[in-house]
């Protein structure tokens, strides 16, 4: 029994690789233009570059300031 389940096992195993063998790969240097291309156009978008056009749009602002009694 503990042959076949094996057997079950290393199948498994090899269909995963064939899974991950037939998925299409791109060379880094084409990922990265990519990459710099999409920042580029919507660093506008970006808040931590921008900033926030006024206080009340920044989700995270202090909502309200804490009092001791």
């Amino acid at each position: 029994m503990d042959v076949l389940s094996n057997m079950q096992q290393q199948r498994a195993n090899v269909e995963q690789l064939r899974r991950e063998a037939a998925i299409e790969r791109q060379p880094i240097s084409e990922s990265c233009a990519k990459m710099l291309k999409y920042i580029a156009e919507h660093e506008q978008e970006d808040y931590l570059l921008v900033g926030f056009s006024s206080q009340k749009v920044n989700p995270f602002r202090e909502k309200s300031s804490c009092t001791v009694l």
